[in-house]
């Protein structure tokens, strides 16, 4: 229900930005609407579940080439944390004074991670990656957390099956202190 809710809201919202998106070419003569394979493009969310990952598939030790490639930089060699985020770490740290928030100790849907990566990194060169590059490092950054194993191969299935260490630890669906109305 909250995810129909959410994607009407949007498609509201995309519907308004394109009235004003007419308006401004109209009044302004600069910019135009944006075509259906323009929008589409960027239509590339990931549910929780894993519903619309893409085909394809990688494995750690091509994620570790790419990481190494593309991501190092930012998080450190072994995904430690350097100018971006630590990715690795942190389990078991949720509840204490100092709570360090990684891929393995805070997010609770891995497809969540795939989606992330693919929409936002690197972070000089968004959506640069392939599907199975994405599938790749998402398999390594799984693996250094100890969630997978250094053999692992995931792809839409697998890695929509994977349960995350703190998959339970977020409050569900309907929030209890939010009532639909």
């Amino acid at each position: 229900m909250a995810r129909r809710n959410l994607k009407s809201a949007l498609l509201a919202g995309a519907i308004a930005m394109l009235g004003v998106a007419v308006r401004a070419e109209e009044r302004y003569g600069i910019g135009r609407v944006a075509t259906p394979a323009e929008i589409a493009g960027w239509n590339i969310d990931i549910g929780r579940d894993g519903s619309n990952l893409p085909p394809g598939s990688g494995n750690v030790e091509r994620g570790r080439i790419v990481f190494s490639e593309q991501c190092a930089v930012c998080h450190g060699d072994s995904g430690q944390g350097a100018v971006g985020d630590r990715l690795v770490g942190g389990q078991g740290t949720l509840a204490s004074p100092k709570p360090i928030r990684t891929v393995g100790s805070y997010w609770p849907y891995a497809p969540t991670l795939f989606d992330y990566i693919r929409r936002a990194m690197p972070q000089n060169a968004p959506q640069s990656l392939s599907n199975e590059d994405v599938y790749a490092v998402s398999a390594y950054i799984l693996s250094l957390n100890g969630i997978v194993p250094a053999n692992a191969v995931l792809d839409a299935k697998s890695l929509a099956a994977v349960k995350m260490p703190n998959r339970d630890g977020f409050v569900s669906d309907p929030r209890p202190d939010v009532h639909n109305r």
